[in-house]
Protein backbone atom coordinates (compact mmCIF):
# COMPACT_ATOMS: atom_id res chain seq x y z
CA UNK A 1 0.00 0.00 0.00
CA UNK A 2 2.89 2.06 1.20
CA UNK A 3 4.50 1.55 -2.57
CA UNK A 4 1.13 2.37 -4.56
CA UNK A 5 1.29 5.89 -2.54
CA UNK A 6 4.76 6.88 -3.21
CA UNK A 7 4.62 6.17 -7.03
CA UNK A 8 1.20 7.88 -7.04
CA UNK A 9 2.87 10.63 -4.81
CA UNK A 10 5.78 10.26 -7.85
CA UNK A 11 3.66 11.09 -10.73
CA UNK A 12 1.59 13.77 -9.16
CA UNK A 13 5.04 15.54 -8.78
CA UNK A 14 6.12 14.73 -11.83
CA UNK A 15 3.01 16.02 -13.76
CA UNK A 16 3.33 19.26 -11.78
CA UNK A 17 7.16 19.04 -12.96
CA UNK A 18 6.13 19.24 -16.71
CA UNK A 19 3.35 21.90 -15.95
CA UNK A 20 5.53 24.20 -14.19
CA UNK A 21 7.87 23.42 -17.22
CA UNK A 22 5.56 24.02 -20.47
CA UNK A 23 6.21 27.73 -20.46
CA UNK A 24 9.53 26.75 -20.83
CA UNK A 25 8.52 24.28 -23.31
CA UNK A 26 6.29 26.58 -25.14
CA UNK A 27 8.71 29.52 -25.40
CA UNK A 28 11.75 27.76 -26.89
CA UNK A 29 9.64 26.29 -29.32
CA UNK A 30 7.91 29.21 -30.40
CA UNK A 31 10.69 31.35 -30.32
CA UNK A 32 13.82 29.74 -30.43
CA UNK A 33 13.20 26.19 -32.45
CA UNK A 34 10.36 27.31 -34.48
CA UNK A 35 12.51 30.52 -36.18
CA UNK A 36 15.18 27.97 -36.37
CA UNK A 37 13.51 25.43 -38.52
CA UNK A 38 11.71 28.33 -40.59
CA UNK A 39 14.94 29.89 -41.11
CA UNK A 40 16.47 26.75 -42.40
CA UNK A 41 13.58 25.71 -44.85
CA UNK A 42 13.56 29.85 -46.26
CA UNK A 43 17.18 29.26 -47.23
CA UNK A 44 16.45 27.03 -50.07
CA UNK A 45 13.77 29.31 -51.37
CA UNK A 46 13.44 32.73 -53.19
CA UNK A 47 10.84 34.79 -50.97
CA UNK A 48 11.22 38.81 -50.90
CA UNK A 49 8.70 38.77 -48.07
CA UNK A 50 5.32 40.26 -50.59
CA UNK A 51 5.65 37.03 -52.91
CA UNK A 52 4.69 33.51 -51.80
CA UNK A 53 8.22 31.60 -50.89
CA UNK A 54 9.33 29.61 -53.62
CA UNK A 55 11.83 26.75 -53.24
CA UNK A 56 15.16 26.71 -55.51
CA UNK A 57 17.10 24.42 -53.74
CA UNK A 58 20.82 24.85 -53.54
CA UNK A 59 20.27 28.40 -55.50
CA UNK A 60 21.05 30.67 -52.53
CA UNK A 61 23.68 28.72 -51.56
CA UNK A 62 25.74 28.33 -54.56
CA UNK A 63 24.95 32.28 -55.47
CA UNK A 64 26.78 33.32 -51.77
CA UNK A 65 29.69 30.48 -51.94
CA UNK A 66 30.85 31.02 -55.88
CA UNK A 67 29.20 34.18 -57.29
CA UNK A 68 28.29 37.04 -54.85
CA UNK A 69 31.48 38.80 -54.08
CA UNK A 70 30.50 40.94 -51.58
CA UNK A 71 30.28 37.80 -49.47
CA UNK A 72 34.12 37.16 -49.67
CA UNK A 73 34.46 41.13 -48.83
CA UNK A 74 32.07 40.97 -45.45
CA UNK A 75 33.53 37.50 -44.67
CA UNK A 76 37.26 38.76 -44.73
CA UNK A 77 36.01 42.55 -42.81
CA UNK A 78 34.80 40.36 -40.10
CA UNK A 79 37.69 38.04 -40.07
CA UNK A 80 40.08 40.74 -39.93
CA UNK A 81 38.60 41.83 -36.39
CA UNK A 82 38.87 38.49 -35.43
CA UNK A 83 42.41 38.13 -36.26
CA UNK A 84 43.64 41.70 -35.05
CA UNK A 85 40.65 42.91 -32.98
CA UNK A 86 40.48 39.53 -30.62
CA UNK A 87 44.11 39.30 -29.36
CA UNK A 88 44.36 42.99 -28.82
CA UNK A 89 41.37 43.05 -26.01
CA UNK A 90 42.35 40.22 -24.42
CA UNK A 91 45.92 40.84 -23.72
CA UNK A 92 44.63 44.81 -22.54
CA UNK A 93 42.11 42.84 -20.31
CA UNK A 94 45.11 40.70 -18.98
CA UNK A 95 47.16 43.34 -18.83
CA UNK A 96 44.50 45.18 -16.90
CA UNK A 97 43.64 41.97 -14.95
CA UNK A 98 47.28 42.30 -13.45
CA UNK A 99 47.41 45.44 -12.55
CA UNK A 100 43.71 45.17 -10.36
CA UNK A 101 45.03 42.30 -8.05
CA UNK A 102 48.08 44.60 -6.43
CA UNK A 103 46.34 44.99 -2.98
CA UNK A 104 46.74 48.86 -3.12
CA UNK A 105 44.16 51.19 -1.45
CA UNK A 106 41.05 51.91 -3.54
CA UNK A 107 41.62 48.97 -5.30
CA UNK A 108 37.87 48.30 -5.78
CA UNK A 109 37.65 52.07 -7.10
CA UNK A 110 40.10 51.39 -10.12
CA UNK A 111 37.94 48.43 -10.64
CA UNK A 112 34.86 50.23 -10.96
CA UNK A 113 36.48 52.98 -12.49
CA UNK A 114 38.13 50.40 -15.72
CA UNK A 115 35.04 48.43 -15.55
CA UNK A 116 31.99 51.13 -16.63
CA UNK A 117 32.76 51.66 -20.02
CA UNK A 118 31.36 47.91 -20.52
CA UNK A 119 28.20 48.50 -18.97
CA UNK A 120 27.65 51.58 -21.47
CA UNK A 121 24.83 51.02 -23.91
CA UNK A 122 26.78 49.89 -27.65
CA UNK A 123 24.60 52.37 -29.23
CA UNK A 124 25.61 55.31 -27.00
CA UNK A 125 29.21 54.58 -26.99
CA UNK A 126 29.24 54.34 -30.33
CA UNK A 127 27.92 58.20 -30.88
CA UNK A 128 30.72 58.62 -28.10
CA UNK A 129 33.20 57.31 -29.99
CA UNK A 130 31.78 58.89 -33.56
CA UNK A 131 32.91 62.13 -31.61
CA UNK A 132 35.84 60.83 -30.49
CA UNK A 133 37.36 60.12 -33.82
CA UNK A 134 35.84 63.21 -35.62
CA UNK A 135 39.08 64.10 -37.80
CA UNK A 136 38.31 67.91 -37.62
CA UNK A 137 37.12 68.35 -34.03
CA UNK A 138 37.51 64.96 -32.37
CA UNK A 139 39.37 64.77 -29.51
CA UNK A 140 41.74 62.40 -30.10
CA UNK A 141 43.09 63.86 -32.86
CA UNK A 142 43.82 67.32 -30.58
CA UNK A 143 45.61 65.11 -28.68
CA UNK A 144 47.87 63.57 -31.27
CA UNK A 145 47.79 67.31 -33.03
CA UNK A 146 49.59 68.49 -29.50
CA UNK A 147 52.02 66.14 -29.97
CA UNK A 148 52.78 67.22 -33.28
CA UNK A 149 51.35 64.24 -35.05
CA UNK A 150 48.44 64.67 -38.00
CA UNK A 151 45.66 62.08 -37.14
CA UNK A 152 43.81 60.38 -39.51
CA UNK A 153 40.34 59.89 -40.98
CA UNK A 154 39.72 57.14 -38.74
CA UNK A 155 36.18 56.17 -39.68
CA UNK A 156 36.48 58.22 -43.28
CA UNK A 157 39.33 56.33 -44.51
CA UNK A 158 39.46 52.57 -45.56
CA UNK A 159 42.71 51.69 -44.00
CA UNK A 160 42.18 52.90 -40.28
CA UNK A 161 37.62 52.32 -40.35
CA UNK A 162 38.66 48.67 -39.29
CA UNK A 163 41.25 49.32 -36.70
CA UNK A 164 39.23 52.76 -35.43
CA UNK A 165 36.86 50.04 -34.20
CA UNK A 166 39.48 47.74 -32.90
CA UNK A 167 40.40 50.51 -31.06
CA UNK A 168 36.42 51.32 -29.52
CA UNK A 169 36.67 47.80 -28.32
CA UNK A 170 39.62 48.19 -26.26
CA UNK A 171 37.80 50.57 -24.46
CA UNK A 172 35.45 48.35 -23.44
CA UNK A 173 37.46 45.53 -22.09
CA UNK A 174 35.74 45.30 -18.28
CA UNK A 175 33.85 42.23 -19.23
CA UNK A 176 36.86 39.95 -20.10
CA UNK A 177 38.96 41.87 -17.41
CA UNK A 178 36.68 40.66 -14.88
CA UNK A 179 36.78 37.32 -15.70
CA UNK A 180 40.25 37.12 -15.66
CA UNK A 181 40.72 38.94 -12.22
CA UNK A 182 38.48 36.14 -11.54
CA UNK A 183 40.88 33.38 -13.04
CA UNK A 184 44.20 35.10 -11.35
CA UNK A 185 42.51 34.65 -8.12
CA UNK A 186 41.32 30.68 -8.23
CA UNK A 187 45.67 30.82 -8.85
CA UNK A 188 46.89 29.94 -4.98
CA UNK A 189 49.35 31.73 -3.71
CA UNK A 190 51.80 29.22 -3.10
CA UNK A 191 53.09 28.56 -6.46
CA UNK A 192 54.33 32.15 -6.11
CA UNK A 193 55.73 31.79 -2.52
CA UNK A 194 57.94 28.93 -4.05
CA UNK A 195 59.20 30.65 -7.10
CA UNK A 196 60.28 33.55 -5.13
CA UNK A 197 61.73 31.41 -2.81
CA UNK A 198 63.91 30.03 -5.26
CA UNK A 199 64.51 33.91 -6.57
CA UNK A 200 61.68 33.67 -10.27
CA UNK A 201 61.37 37.28 -11.52
CA UNK A 202 58.51 38.72 -11.98
CA UNK A 203 58.24 37.90 -15.74
CA UNK A 204 59.36 34.06 -14.93
CA UNK A 205 56.30 33.57 -12.27
CA UNK A 206 54.31 35.14 -15.19
CA UNK A 207 55.29 33.11 -17.99
CA UNK A 208 55.56 29.36 -15.98
CA UNK A 209 52.79 30.14 -13.45
CA UNK A 210 50.51 32.65 -14.14
CA UNK A 211 49.57 31.91 -17.97
CA UNK A 212 49.75 28.06 -17.63
CA UNK A 213 47.56 27.86 -14.97
CA UNK A 214 45.20 31.21 -16.75
CA UNK A 215 45.01 28.64 -19.90
CA UNK A 216 41.35 27.71 -19.01
CA UNK A 217 40.10 31.17 -18.30
CA UNK A 218 41.82 32.33 -21.69
CA UNK A 219 40.20 29.55 -23.33
CA UNK A 220 36.94 30.56 -22.21
CA UNK A 221 37.60 34.19 -23.55
CA UNK A 222 39.24 33.10 -27.19
CA UNK A 223 35.45 31.29 -27.49
CA UNK A 224 33.42 34.19 -26.45
CA UNK A 225 34.98 36.81 -28.63
CA UNK A 226 35.11 35.15 -31.98
CA UNK A 227 31.18 34.00 -31.15
CA UNK A 228 30.63 37.56 -30.85
CA UNK A 229 33.23 39.29 -33.06
CA UNK A 230 31.99 37.11 -36.02
CA UNK A 231 28.60 38.57 -35.13
CA UNK A 232 29.58 42.55 -34.64
CA UNK A 233 26.93 45.12 -36.30
CA UNK A 234 26.19 47.95 -34.21
CA UNK A 235 29.79 49.50 -34.86
CA UNK A 236 29.14 49.17 -37.81
CA UNK A 237 25.60 50.33 -38.89
CA UNK A 238 25.35 53.28 -36.03
CA UNK A 239 29.41 54.66 -37.15
CA UNK A 240 29.87 54.41 -40.72
CA UNK A 241 26.77 52.42 -42.13
CA UNK A 242 29.40 49.75 -43.96
CA UNK A 243 31.72 52.44 -45.34
CA UNK A 244 33.66 53.84 -46.38
CA UNK A 245 33.88 51.81 -49.34
CA UNK A 246 32.65 48.82 -47.65
CA UNK A 247 35.75 48.68 -45.09
CA UNK A 248 33.16 47.99 -42.43
CA UNK A 249 30.54 46.10 -44.16
CA UNK A 250 30.63 42.97 -41.88
CA UNK A 251 29.08 39.76 -42.82
CA UNK A 252 25.72 40.25 -39.97
CA UNK A 253 25.31 43.66 -41.66
CA UNK A 254 25.65 42.17 -45.47
CA UNK A 255 22.89 39.69 -43.65
CA UNK A 256 20.79 42.37 -42.07
CA UNK A 257 21.05 44.41 -45.50
CA UNK A 258 19.59 41.57 -47.93
CA UNK A 259 17.05 40.55 -45.28
CA UNK A 260 15.35 44.39 -44.19
CA UNK A 261 16.81 46.64 -46.78
CA UNK A 262 16.62 44.53 -49.95
CA UNK A 263 13.79 41.87 -48.77
CA UNK A 264 15.63 38.87 -49.91
CA UNK A 265 14.96 37.09 -46.44
CA UNK A 266 16.00 33.86 -48.85
CA UNK A 267 18.92 34.49 -49.49
CA UNK A 268 19.47 36.10 -45.94
CA UNK A 269 18.58 32.86 -44.56
CA UNK A 270 21.02 30.63 -46.71
CA UNK A 271 23.92 33.55 -45.32
CA UNK A 272 22.71 32.86 -40.97
CA UNK A 273 23.29 29.11 -41.59
CA UNK A 274 26.37 29.83 -43.88
CA UNK A 275 27.65 31.84 -40.85
CA UNK A 276 26.33 29.20 -38.27
CA UNK A 277 28.73 26.47 -40.24
CA UNK A 278 31.62 28.94 -40.04
CA UNK A 279 31.38 29.58 -36.35
CA UNK A 280 30.33 25.98 -35.38
CA UNK A 281 33.49 24.77 -37.15
CA UNK A 282 35.96 27.09 -35.79
CA UNK A 283 34.48 26.83 -31.77
CA UNK A 284 35.17 22.91 -32.42
CA UNK A 285 38.88 23.41 -34.08
CA UNK A 286 39.38 25.59 -30.68
CA UNK A 287 38.00 22.63 -28.54
CA UNK A 288 40.25 20.59 -30.53
CA UNK A 289 43.65 22.75 -30.41
CA UNK A 290 42.49 23.39 -26.46
CA UNK A 291 43.75 19.88 -25.96
CA UNK A 292 47.27 21.02 -26.67
CA UNK A 293 47.62 24.05 -24.80
CA UNK A 294 44.85 24.60 -22.09
CA UNK A 295 46.36 23.32 -18.50
CA UNK A 296 43.54 21.85 -15.99
CA UNK A 297 45.20 21.34 -12.45
CA UNK A 298 43.48 18.09 -12.40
Amino acid sequence: MGKKKASGLLRRERRAGYLFALPWFVGITAFIMGPIIVCFIFSFCRYEVVLPPKFIGFANYRNILWEDDLTLLCLWNTIYMVIFGIPLRIIMSLGLALLLTVEIKGLSMYRTIYYMPAIVPIVASSILWLWILDPANGILNWFLSLIRIRGPAWLGSTEWSKPSMILMGLWSSGVNMIILIAGLKNIPNVFYEVAEIDGASFWSKFIHITLPLLTPTLFFLTIVEVIGTMQIFTQSYIMTNGGPADSTLFYVFYLFNNAFSYFRMGYASALSWILFMIIFVVTLVQFFGGKYWVHYET
